[in-house]
C-alpha cells in the first residue's frame, strides 16, 4: 500500500469538506485518545485524523477520500474491544461510527430492528422492550458498547448459552466497500437463502473489509423475568461435572456462569457482601432460567438436582429479581473488581464444555508459574472462558510475565481441543495464533477474500493477520 506524500493536507480539506470541521480531528491531544481499545498488549500507532461520520453517504466520501491518498482506514466503534481490533496505525484515519446512533425501525410485528452502528447495545434492548421484544446479544459492556463494534468481532455475552452470538440475531447489514459503493446484504424475512451468506461474511471480519453502517437485527420475544440460581462447589472438578451433567441432561439455561476462587473473593471483596458461597468455595454457578412460571421453576429444579449430584456444598434458587440481579452484577463486576490488585488482561478461550474444570487448573498452574493472580470466569454454558491476569503496568517484568501468561493459557485451551477467541475476536494480539489455529490453507483463504474485497488493503490493515504475507 503506497501513500501519497502530498496526503495530509489535501486528505484534511476533503474530510472537512465531507463532515464538517467538528467531523474532523487532527489535535494529537483528542487522536491519542481513539488509537487503541481495552487490550493492552495489541500494538497500536498515531493516527493522521479521527472522524466522525453521521450518514452513510459521509462514510463513502471519507472511504473514497482515502482510498484516492492511500490512507488505511481503522473502524471504531466506543473502543470497548478486547483484542486490538480498532487500534490505529502510524498514519490511518480512525472512523468513529458513535454519531450514526439511531434506532431507525422496530417492526414489532415481523420481530426485527433497524439501527446506526452507533447504537448502544442496551439503548437497544431497552428501546425494543417497550414493544415487548428482546435482543439477545449482552457482551460484559452492554451499558456502552455499540452494534457496529458488536457486529465488527461477532461479540457475545452471558446469554450466548441459549441465544447464540451476535450473528445469530443479524438478518442483514449495509456496508460501504473499498470503492466507496453501499452493498446491502440479507433480507428483512425469516428465511432466506439467495446466494452467499454475505451478511456473515462481514459480521465478525473486525472491519478489514468494510464499514458497517447500518444492520437489520432479529429480535424475540421478551423473556419472562429470570429465576436464578448459584451452586457453590468445594472443587473446580465438581462444578464441572456439573456443567456437563447440565448440558447431557438436554437443559438449556438462558444464562449459565461459573467464577473460580480468585474471582470470587475479588467480587466479594469488592462489593462487600457475599455471594453465598460460603467459606472457601472453589467454584462458583451461576445459572439463570427466563422460561417463567412452572417451565422456570422444573429448570432450575433439575440445575440444583443435578449440581447436588455433582457434589455442590451448598445450592440456593430464587425467584426474587432484586436477589437476583445482585448474583448477576456481582459476576459482571469481576474486572472491576479486580483493579484493586492492579490492572488486568483477560484472555478468551473457549474449551468444549466437559473440559472447563481442565482449564482452570491449567490457569492455577500458570498463575503459580508465573507469579500473578489468575482468575477465571465464563460462560460455562457455552464453553468460553475469560482467565483474567493481574500485573503492575508499572514493572517491565511483570508485563512480560502477563504476556507469558496470555500466550501459555491460549496454548492450554488450544491443547484441550479448544479456539483462541470465543467472541472477543482476532485483532492484532492474536494474529499469530490465527494463523495456527486455522493452517497455511485457512490463511490464504483468509487472504484471497480480504483482497477480493479490498485489494489495496485499505481497511484496518494489520488486524486479523499481519501485513507481509511472509
Amino acid at each position: 500500500m503506497t501513500t501519497d506524500a502530498a496526503a495530509p493536507a489535501a486528505l484534511s480539506t476533503r474530510l472537512r469538506a465531507a463532515l464538517g470541521d467538528g467531523g474532523v480531528q487532527v489535535d494529537p491531544d483528542v487522536t491519542s485518545g481513539y488509537s487503541r481499545d481495552m487490550m493492552p498488549l495489541a500494538p497500536f500507532g498515531t493516527p493522521f485524523a479521527v472522524v466522525f461520520p453521521e450518514t452513510a453517504e459521509q462514510v463513502q466520501e471519507v472511504v473514497r477520500a482515502c482510498a484516492e491518498h492511500g490512507v488505511p482506514i481503522v473502524p471504531r466503534g466506543a473502543g470497548s474491544g478486547l483484542s486490538g481490533a480498532a487500534n490505529a496505525i502510524d498514519g490511518c484515519v480512525v472512523l468513529v461510527t458513535t454519531r450514526m446512533n439511531r434506532i431507525l425501525e422496530v417492526d414489532a410485528d415481523n420481530r426485527l430492528a433497524v439501527v446506526e452502528p452507533g447504537v448502544v447495545n442496551l439503548d437497544l434492548r431497552t428501546a425494543v422492550e417497550k414493544h415487548g421484544l428482546f435482543y439477545p446479544p449482552d457482551p460484559s459492556s452492554y451499558d456502552w458498547c455499540t452494534i457496529g463494534g458488536n457486529l465488527s468481532t461477532n461479540a457475545g455475552g452471558l446469554c450466548c448459552v441459549k441465544y447464540g452470538v451476535t450473528t445469530d440475531s443479524v438478518l442483514g447489514i449495509e456496508v460501504v466497500l473499498a470503492d466507496g459503493e453501499l452493498l446491502r446484504t440479507g433480507r428483512r424475512t425469516v428465511k432466506g437463502v439467495a446466494g452467499y451468506d454475505l451478511t456473515k461474511l462481514f459480521v465478525g471480519s473486525e472491519g478489514t473489509l468494510g464499514v458497517i453502517t447500518q444492520a437489520t437485527l432479529a429480535l424475540r420475544p421478551l423473556p419472562q423475568a429470570p429465576g436464578t440460581l448459584v451452586a457453590a462447589f468445594g472443587a473446580v472438578g465438581a462444578a464441572g461435572e456439573a456443567v456437563t451433567r447440565v448440558v447431557r441432561a438436554g437443559l438449556v439455561p438462558s444464562l449459565m456462569e461459573i467464577m473460580d476462587s480468585v474471582s470470587i473473593a475479588a467480587v466479594e471483596a469488592h462489593l462487600k457482601t457475599e455471594l453465598g458461597a460460603g467459606k472457601g468455595a472453589a467454584a462458583l454457578l451461576i445459572c439463570q432460567s427466563d422460561s417463567g412460571g412452572e417451565a422456570a421453576r422444573a429448570e432450575l429444579a433439575a440445575i440444583e438436582r443435578i449440581c447436588g449430584e455433582a457434589g455442590a456444598e451448598l445450592v440456593h434458587t430464587t425467584f426474587d429479581p432484586a436477589e437476583g440481579g445482585m448474583l448477576l452484577t456481582a459476576r459482571r463486576a469481576v474486572l472491576m473488581a479486580l483493579e484493586v490488585y492492579g490492572a488486568w488482561l483477560t484472555d478468551d478461550v473457549c474449551v468444549p464444555r466437559t473440559r472447563i474444570a481442565e482449564l482452570i487448573v491449567a490457569c492455577e498452574r500458570i498463575s503459580a508459574e508465573v507469579g500473578l493472580r489468575v482468575a477465571v470466569v465464563g460462560h460455562a454454558g457455552d464453553g468460553n472462558m475469560h482467565p483474567t491476569i493481574v500485573y503492575d503496568p508499572t514493572s517491565a517484568d511483570e508485563f512480560a510475565r502477563a504476556r507469558r501468561a496470555f500466550d501459555d493459557i491460549l496454548a492450554a485451551g488450544v491443547a484441550l481441543g479448544g479456539t483462541v477467541t470465543g467472541e472477543h475476536g482476532i485483532g492484532k494480539v492474536k494474529r499469530e495464533w490465527l494463523a495456527r489455529e486455522i493452517g497455511p490453507v485457512g490463511v490464504r483463504a483468509h487472504r484471497a477474500i480480504k483482497s477480493a474485497l479490498d485489494p489495496a488493503g485499505l481497511f484496518n490493515p494489520g488486524s486479523m493477520f499481519a501485513l507481509d504475507p511472509s
